[in-house]
């Protein structure tokens, strides 16, 4: 028996699922696909470790993923665990464990890597939800992200290799497609073009569904496409992070409030059933009363109605980490008001 443990994103729940297949001719294997996306991740990446090696105490364990891209040797250093894979070397876990190894850790330079994974998968077990990943890796640089460290430069999955999976998911009965990547929406050449192409190939395609949007990267080919395709599905994520342009332009992100809210505005204009949801940290780094205030205002200006909220974690190696502080305390008080206005939104 196989057995992987995912943590962290949509993008680690497709690769689990490959993961799975590729090693399902295996016995008392446990893989952890790891996160990084904060500190805390990482640190419960490890208690997790520790918890599967007291309940598979003769398996042989493998940590890969972003936490174990970023921090190998933490978790090579750990006694419950046989093996490191860096992300680039989870693609080929099949053929790794094949051969008679030496090294507990094979981690190489992730941003050399311009490769992807062609393995197509059959399903997700337990899931009516199927997840297709389009992109991996990201070109930007925003202040508190540590992942274009763990993924690498953005590069993009073949148009005919997509088509191919979501065919393969189709077959086997998946009615919801969820496209997803680390930076979907710098799919290359064209993120709006391969929507259309995905519409057009299976015109019959019950919902098309997005991971997290970019909001300074939807066009309005994109909007059109949402006009004219009823599958695809109503609710869009985004990934806002602030409600103040000060604070932006400090995370380095493309976008300012009033992007966000013409927006909205315009896939309202034609999609009147659409609902929004976006990701939102509090606390970040120099964030005063008022700036965390105009989150607060941005989130009842743009209708947004589904809030993944987050007190603000410095992560070792970012920009952010370095920048000054918000108490700790500060930034779970204003976390729990923003979650609390999303309650009220929906109450």
């Amino acid at each position: 028996m196989v057995k992987v443990v995912t943590l962290g994103c949509r993008i680690n729940t497709y690769e689990s699922e490959v993961i799975k297949e590729k090693l399902a001719h295996l016995d008392n294997v446990v893989v952890v696909n790891t996160c990084a996306v904060t500190g805390e991740a990482e640190r419960q990446c490890r208690q997790t470790v520790r918890k599967l090696r007291k309940e598979n105490p003769e398996a042989k364990i493998i940590v890969t993923g972003c936490a174990a891209q970023i921090n190998p040797a933490k978790f090579a250093e750990m006694p419950e665990v046989d093996l490191v894979l860096g992300n680039r070397e989870k693609t080929e876990i099949e053929k790794i464990l094949a051969q008679d190894l030496r090294e507990k850790t094979i981690c190489g330079d992730i941003f050399t890597y311009d490769g992807h994974d062609d393995f197509v998968i059959t399903g997700f077990e337990g899931r009516q939800k199927a997840f297709v990943q389009i992109q991996q890796g990201c070109n930007h640089r925003c202040t508190y992200c540590i992942i274009p460290y763990a993924r690498g430069n953005n590069r993009s999955v073949p148009e005919a290799e997509v088509l191919n999976q979501i065919r393969e998911l189709l077959a086997q009965g998946f009615k919801q497609i969820c496209l997803t990547g680390v930076d979907a929406c710098s799919y290359t050449p064209s993120f709006s073009g391969l929507v259309k192409k995905i519409l057009q190939t299976f015109p019959k395609l019950p919902s098309l569904q997005f991971g997290s949007l970019d909001p300074a990267a939807i066009d309005d080919e994109f909007i059109g496409l949402v006009r004219d395709y009823k599958n695809i599905d109503s609710h869009f994520h985004f990934s806002i992070q602030s409600g103040d342009n000060m604070v932006l332009k400090r995370m380095k992100r493309r976008h300012s409030r009033e992007d966000v809210i013409n927006l909205c505005n315009k896939i309202r204009q034609v999609r009147p059933e659409a609902t929004f949801g976006s990701d939102f940290i509090c606390g970040f780094p120099t964030e005063t009363e008022e700036q965390f205030l105009n989150t607060v205002k941005l989130v009842k200006e743009a209708g947004i109605t589904k809030l993944h909220v987050f007190p603000y974690s410095e992560r070792a190696g970012t920009p952010a980490a370095l920048m000054p502080q918000v108490p700790v305390e500060e930034r779970r008080r204003r976390a729990n008001i923003l979650r609390q206005e999303g309650e009220e939104i929906n109450g």
